[in-house]
């Protein structure tokens, strides 16, 4: 049965209502307030009551008042809901519909909120004393003929943000608050707020009107004690969790906060396949997920935001879920969760969710707080490169994102998930194929906010001293200050930057010549530095005689742990245990003494030597363990501690029997000591390659030739098949002891196999290292498969290293190996059916390799050869084959469909059959190639080279051969449908018939050189 909202006031008691009204012109919110205070003081006395009950078109005429008097006076909207009915059941002698209460209550809870919402936002409270238009008036006295069924009062009470009445309500605020001069997204943003806010006050009118709703089974006093328990633990998270975040301290900086140089950033809009977006600006990252929140059901309810170590991805998170609790609390209740903290990837989200956030008691008290459709997160979820490394429990972003895919399409929530871009490689299929996600790409500071960052740092420490930072900057090189990318534009190295600048130990000469990665070096070494001389410092450092290299070398060895232990995160015994294990480094002996209470506490040293800027002890339930303050430092350190490791394994040892100065034998317990846990990171690689030719006098031919060796006898499989002295079970049960934690660590095979492809991923870096330099070219050489034209050569050998790697996870061998195959030689390799889905191939040697269906797709093959090679049937779907030499290949029924191939040698190849609709060809050298029946639709073939080709029964509809060389091509039944043949060379081609240019879909001919026929 219907309702109006508040005529069966005035319909069903209309006898009680024939007294004098007070006078109609009277302020709303005075009529309400007199309303309020005659229930207060006299109960349900008909004739005070029923002339402000009739005077009224709903209780959101305190709308048409200026809205400052809503928080002057204290509105009473609460009581004046239950007063109304109580006074309607003792009047009207009548039970309540449904319908009836909601009417009534939900008026009043809305009014409630924005009650409370104008008085928590003090941007809000300067609105003006402004009364209400006439346009807004005549809104608001619509409302009083809104009818309200049964079933729509139910949805009120169930999801009140979705309900009838909170979009007609909202409307109405609408126009008021835009009327007052409010912009229409901070107008919206007000009506969200008020409308996720107000069941928590409806609730409340339910518990104190017992009697008038008894019968409809609504909330009871208890279950309004429950909601009011949930909505405490909520704000106590949000208290406790989120409103610190902002004002933490930068690393060891006693008054600089994140919130005191935060600048917001920008983004560039990704398709879902990574790409930019054509025609599209960059986006203020603030306002433009602002958008997405504030938008409509079809806006895309997950966002990915990608960027580089350094980029902000951690802190904006922080700033932006505390902006959340500020402006947008209830619409959106921020929930910001550090992915590495996720210990168990459960089988669904739900369950996932409710682990790690068991310890609030609005997750632990209610098993449905994720369906409850009166309350609404944002779950912020920052480190998706982090997620279950390896070594942790089984799973990893490629389980978790199908997850909250699926967990999307039937839910109110609203997901945000940040994280560096290489490990988005292999789930590219499921952003793709997502409808509900959009990708962002976070940038380096332009201009005007580095000077937005400048201003808050002279803010902090003085005009003069920004100043000499932006004098010292712009004598840098290009890579450091000016340049696009330059590391002066990322807030991490800015902040380092200008921190060492402050510190002075920085000049301008010693990024000369550096570039990239070699100026960050340069910035992290000496950063490094300077920590241990301040740590140096310290009393009980200076007592025990301990060096700035033993410092630096239990950094490096913390570094080791956090990296093992799959996270930014190591247990302090883990720590403990690699120093006592180091002979060469004097805290090992100093950490004994401290167990015999000699000198110093063991607890005290490891407390002084963690506190830097560099790692910090961890807090919350990770007590008793340390954590890098940035993954990057981490990085580093480990890089500089491999860097340490190579340099020993390749000095020559003193005296006749003593060849090495490391013996085989240790160094192959060292190579899975430090290389047996998961697959080396680009970034450590990237850094270990610095360090080692700038900061090395290591002997590459040596290392070269111990590596190689090394990984024979692994490939052999002599170290997991030993019977003593087993390394890689040594390893297993290492790991197992100093991580007990984890309940699926790795085994056996996983640590073997780990340790031997990052020894490949060395062998293949020194192998890059060795081609750039003449003198070193042949001896520095790499062939997985062995030396061609020797009985080395085993074609089938890097077919099982492939094989085995997929053992332990989808895509193995091009995640963990993939990106670091440029310039590889892979000559005459067994490559059938391999999976080499993005892989970076580019300038590699391929010639006559078996790629007979393997899946090359999206790989990077930019300058490669693949002479005489059979890739008969492989899928290269976008994949890049920019200058690549395919001279005689096979490539028959190969997929080329979008893959590119401008400037590429397929001269003599076989491509007949072969897909290369929409790829790109222009510039390439297909003379003689057989290309019968291949398929060239919409493809691009400008300024190739066909000449001699063989093109019988091929489609080339839509393709584009302007400027093309055909001459002497055989074109038997081609399609050229629709094709562009601007300039086209025709001359001496062979059964070229007028009946191939159709007049339905005639080509576009002009200026070609036809045939005299």
């Amino acid at each position: 049965m219907a309702s109006r909202l508040w005529r069966f006031l005035t319909t069903d008691i209309s006898e009680l209502l024939s007294g004098d009204t007070v006078d109609s012109t009277a302020e709303a919110a005075e009529a309400i307030f007199t309303l309020a205070e005659v229930l207060q003081e006299d109960g349900a006395n008909v004739e005070k009551l029923a002339p402000l009950v009739g005077q009224m078109d709903s209780l959101l005429d305190a709308l048409n008042s200026p809205l400052a008097e809503i928080i002057e006076k204290s509105l009473p909207f609460v009581p004046i809901a239950t007063g109304l009915l109580k006074f309607y059941l003792e009047k009207s002698k009548r039970q309540l519909s449904l319908a009836n209460c909601v009417a009534i209550a939900a008026q009043a809870a809305y009014l409630e909120s924005f009650k409370s919402v104008l008085a928590q936002d003090k941007t809000l409270q300067n609105i003006g004393n402004i009364p209400a238009s006439e346009d807004v008036k005549a809104k608001t006295k619509r409302l009083a003929k809104l009818e309200l069924s049964d079933d729509d009062a139910a949805k009120t009470v169930t999801d009140f943000p979705n309900s009838t009445l909170a979009k007609q309500f909202g409307a109405v605020l609408q126009a008021r608050l835009l009327q007052v001069g409010l912009k229409k997204q901070a107008a919206q943003m007000v009506i969200e707020r008020v409308a996720w806010r107000s069941p928590r006050y409806l609730n409340q009118i339910w518990a104190a009107s017992p009697e008038a709703i008894k019968h409809l089974g609504q909330p009871t006093f208890e279950d309004w004690q429950q909601e009011q328990t949930k909505y405490q633990s909520i704000e106590e998270y949000l208290t406790k969790n989120i409103d610190p975040g902002p004002q933490e301290t930068v690393f060891n900086e006693k008054e600089l906060s994140f919130c005191d140089i935060y600048v917001p950033l920008k983004v560039k809009l990704l398709n879902r396949e990574g790409k930019p977006r054509t025609n599209q600006s960059l986006q203020d990252l603030e306002n433009w997920v602002t958008h997405h929140l504030m938008g409509t059901n079809d806006e895309a309810q997950i966002l990915f935001i990608q960027g580089e170590a350094g980029r902000g991805k951690s802190v904006f998170c922080r700033m932006f879920a505390d902006w959340v609790r500020r402006y947008l609390y209830p619409a959106y209740t921020p929930i910001l969760i550090r992915l590495r903290s996720l210990k168990v990837l459960e089988n669904n989200l739900t369950q996932t969710l409710a682990n790690t956030l068991e310890t609030h008691d609005f997750v632990s008290s209610d098993s449905g707080w994720l369906t409850d459709k009166n309350t609404r997160f944002l779950f912020l979820l920052d480190g998706f490169d982090e997620l279950l490394l390896e070594g942790r429990e089984t799973g990893g972003l490629k389980e978790f994102l199908p997850q909250v895919v699926q967990f999307q399409k039937t839910s109110h929530h609203r997901f945000l998930i940040t994280g560096r871009p290489l490990s988005l490689q292999g789930i590219e299929r499921v952003i793709s194929q997502s409808e509900d996600l959009q990708r962002a790409e976070l940038q380096t500071m332009s201009n005007d906010l580095r000077a937005r960052w400048y201003r808050k740092w002279a803010d902090k420490f003085g005009q003069a001293e920004t100043d000499g930072l932006k004098n010292f900057l712009s004598v840098c090189p290009a890579d450091v200050n000016n340049a696009r990318d330059a590391l002066a534009r990322e807030p991490l190295l800015l902040y380092l930057l200008g921190r060492m600048h402050r510190e002075q130990r920085l000049n301008a000469a010693m990024f000369e010549g550096a570039k990239g990665t070699e100026a960050k070096v340069v910035i992290y070494d000496e950063a490094v530095r300077w920590v241990i001389e301040e740590q140096r410092q310290d009393e009980n450092f200076r007592q025990v005689g301990l060096e700035a290299e033993d410092l630096r070398r239990s950094l490096t060895e913390a570094a080791v742990c956090v990296m093992q232990s799959g996270n930014e995160v190591a247990k302090v015994s883990f720590l403990e245990a690699r120093l006592q294990e180091d002979g060469n480094n004097p805290v090992s002996e100093l950490l004994k003494q401290a167990r015999q209470e000699v000198n110093v506490s063991e607890k005290k040293l490891l407390n002084n030597l963690l506190t830097s800027f560099y790692i910090k002890p961890a807090s919350g339930d990770r007590e008793g363990s340390v954590e890098f303050a940035h993954k990057s430092f981490g990085e580093f350190l480990f890089a500089e501690r491999l860097k340490d490791a190579l340099e020993d394994w390749s000095r020559q040892g003193r005296g006749r029997r003593r060849q090495y100065e490391i013996s085989d034998g240790d160094m192959h317990w060292e190579i899975y000591d430090l290389l047996g846990y998961g697959a080396l990171p680009r970034e450590v690689v990237d850094y270990l390659s610095v360090l080692l030719a700038k900061y090395s006098d290591f002997d590459p031919v040596l290392l070269f030739n111990r590596l190689h060796d090394f990984y024979l006898r692994w490939w052999d499989g002599e170290f997991i098949d030993a019977r003593d002295n087993n390394l890689p079970h040594r390893k297993t049960w290492n790991l197992r002891d100093r991580l007990p934690e984890q309940e699926n660590s790795l085994g056996l095979r996983q640590v073997d196999v780990l340790a031997g492809i990052n020894v490949m991923i060395l062998l293949f870096e020194l192998h890059r290292y060795g081609q750039a330099r003449k003198e070193l070219k042949d001896v520095l050489s790499f062939h997985p498969c062995g030396e061609p034209g020797t009985d080395a050569l085993d074609d089938d050998r890097l077919y099982r290293i492939i094989g085995t790697c997929e053992c332990l996870q989808r895509s193995g061998f091009t995640s963990f190996v993939g990106p670091y195959l440029d310039r590889a030689t892979l000559y005459s390799a067994n490559l059938y059916r391999t999976n080499l889905y993005r892989a970076n191939l580019s300038s590699a040697n391929l010639d006559r390799a078996n790629l007979d269906s393997a899946n090359l797709s999206r790989t990077n093959l930019d300058s490669a050869t693949l002479s005489s090679a059979n890739l008969s049937s492989t899928n290269l779907y976008r994949a890049n084959l920019d200058s690549a030499t395919l001279y005689s290949a096979t490539l028959s029924r190969a997929n080329f469909d979008s893959a590119t191939l401008s400037r590429a040698t397929l001269y003599s190849a076989n491509l007949s059959r072969a897909n290369l609709s929409r790829a790109n060809l222009s510039r390439a050298n297909l003379s003689r190639a057989n290309l019968s029946r291949a398929n060239f639709d919409r493809a691009n073939l400008s300024r190739a080279n066909i000449d001699r080709a063989n093109l019988s029964r091929a489609n080339l509809s839509s393709a584009n051969l302007s400027s093309a060389n055909l001459s002497s091509a055989n074109l038997d039944r081609a399609n050229l449908d629709n094709s562009i043949l601007l300039a086209t060379n025709f001359q001496n081609t062979e059964n070229l018939i007028p009946e191939q240019f159709t007049e339905e879909n005639p080509p576009l001919l002009c200026n070609a050189a036809l045939p005299k026929h």
